[in-house]
């Protein structure tokens, strides 16, 4: 699709992270990059205009929310989520495959779908390759992902083995359903789980099948950060130079300047707002939590480093008197803060990447957040 590509502005020679700008037909936006997720068509607390001062370059949505509320059809009727959601930027769909995985102890998996039961009220719900995209087809997303399977960790490499093979068929008949290959860009998704050569096996399969991106699944699944690592590691070079790669469901500062290093140019993760809504705090000196009392009296901004609304014009007494009083305010001022945060860190990772320094720049933050040398 002409309307859709990624075009890298500069390697960093000290590294080999890349940065770029990823054009999409909702507009162009800089890589690497943060993406805030929006479940249901909402960042929670947060507005349009909200997301846009923060320097959000894509919104991710989720299907399988939007297909239960308000169900696709709608979303269609109102010109797709852009137009639904009045946010006229890049937007990304997930495939439903993770809401499967995390179901896990009402589903069925067989080589047609996935059975299983609502979250809302137990009614039996089937979920296919080609209903996946059909409904992401209607929701209109710039980017979708492919129908998968996002296997537990750990998991025996015989069942691994099967339920890759059963991705890259899912891969293929997602592929033949997708309907709106001019407008938007189906990405295929590498799974494996820990084993390299099935790994390599899944991503190799994906790129002869020319998918326009590719995301790296299977990871955040309970795993310990140097397997996380190792995943990415074996899955990425097999990936092509010229094609947008996403790591899916990582928002950990460490995890995120891991993956950078390693060549990923896109990151999501409900984390920054979820730990938001419990007072819990990203800053440059490492996270904290607002509750306490010692910041009861504490006259000074959440971060000082930081340039978002909460922190220029906020104090930390202030927010932890809200979140003490349970004030729909604090999720919304943490929130912004959160997200600003981690969209501010792939902004400095790309002017070090710009200035061939990027390993510096991953120790610094490292260092400053407190993470050891493990990355803990």
């Amino acid at each position: 699709m002409e309307n859709f590509k990624l075009e890298i502005t500069h390697i960093c020679k000290q590294s080999g992270a890349r940065c770029g700008i990823l054009h999409t037909p909702h507009g162009s936006v800089q890589v690497p990059m943060f993406m805030p997720v929006g479940t249901l068509a909402t960042v929670k607390y947060l507005s349009p205009d909200d997301i846009k001062k923060i320097g959000s370059g894509v919104i991710l949505s989720n299907t399988y929310h939007l297909w239960l509320r308000p169900g696709e059809d709608i979303v269609a009727k109102a010109g797709g989520v852009q137009n639904f959601m009045n946010y006229q930027g890049p937007m990304l769909t997930d495939s439903g495959g993770f809401q499967v995985f995390s179901l896990a102890d009402s589903r069925k998996i067989k080589e047609e779908g996935v059975t299983f039961k609502s979250h809302l009220d137990g009614r039996a719900l089937f979920l296919s390759p080609e209903k996946s995209i059909q409904i992401q087809n209607k929701i209109g997303a710039d980017m979708i992902m492919s129908f998968d399977e996002c296997i537990p960790y750990p998991a025996t490499y015989e069942y691994t083995k099967n339920s890759v093979e059963r991705t890259l068929r899912w891969a293929k008949r997602g592929q033949d359903a997708h309907e709106r290959k001019h407008d938007q860009a189906l990405f295929g998704i590498v799974q494996g789980g820990d084993f390299e050569d099935l790994r390599k096996h899944c991503a190799q399969e994906l790129v002869k099948m020319d998918f326009p991106g590719y995301s790296i699944g299977g990871t955040s699944v309970g795993e310990d950060k140097a397997t996380m690592y190792r995943m990415v590691d074996y899955t990425i070079k097999y990936l092509p130079e010229d094609k947008p790669r996403y790591l899916m469901g990582v928002g950990a500062v460490n995890d995120i300047l891991e993956g950078i290093a390693r060549g990923v140019d896109m990151f999501d993760c409900v984390l920054p707002t979820r730990i938001a809504r419990h007072g819990s705090c990203m800053t440059s000196k490492g996270r904290i939590n607002i509750k306490k009392a010692a910041y009861k009296d504490d006259f000074s901004p959440l971060d000082p480093n930081c340039d978002c609304e909460c922190c220029k014009n906020h104090t930390k007494a202030y927010l932890n008197h809200l979140i003490r009083c349970n004030e729909g305010l604090a999720g919304r001022l943490l929130s912004i803060h959160n997200l600003r945060f981690l969209i501010q860190l792939t902004e400095k990772a790309r002017i070090a990447i710009n200035e061939d320094r990027f390993l510096d720049f991953k120790d610094e933050i490292l260092e400053e957040y407190g993470f050891d040398e493990r990355g803990f």
